[in-house]
């Protein structure tokens, strides 16, 4: 764009949510404590995901907002992905707690830009527009200039 014009703050980039997920495998002992970690971790309850009645075998997390960037933020000082997973949670400044063990997290980052919300709603529904929806050049664009990541291009 030209210098004279100034940036439309409706096509800027920002993090809708991000989802975290720890699959344990089993519902017994290892599922509350690894609960009672991304409690601590997020500050949110944790829903638990079954694949038969009473047999837990995963939890996640959604967070928004700015708490999503602060995890973000974290998260990417280890891995510079939008979606990947971390083998332990320690690595992410959590304080170790020797009555639970050591598991690892899986990271998704939902992105958006201001107007995305008219076709989630659900009195007037609206539609967004072919151009105001986000490539994968624009999504990899972003995360070069705000995380400063680098981007790997595999097959």
């Amino acid at each position: 764009q030209d210098q004279g014009k100034k940036k439309n703050p409706r096509w800027e980039l920002r993090t809708c949510k991000l989802c975290l997920n720890i699959h344990v495998g089993e519902s017994r002992e290892r599922l509350p404590r690894a609960a009672k970690m991304l409690e601590q971790f997020t500050g949110q309850t944790p829903v638990s995901f079954s694949i038969r009645r009473n047999e837990k075998i995963a939890i996640h997390c959604t967070v928004h907002g700015a708490k999503a960037e602060e995890i973000l933020e974290k998260a990417l000082k280890i891995l510079e992905t939008l979606s990947f997973g971390i083998q332990e949670h320690i690595d992410l400044g959590i304080k170790y707690d020797p009555n639970s063990s050591i598991y690892g997290l899986d990271f998704y980052v939902a992105l958006d830009r201001p107007g995305f919300n008219t076709t989630d709603k659900k009195h007037r529904t609206g539609y967004t527009g072919a151009k105001h929806r986000i490539s994968k050049e624009e999504a990899m664009h972003w995360f070069q200039q705000k995380y400063d990541g680098i981007i790997l291009h595999g097959k």
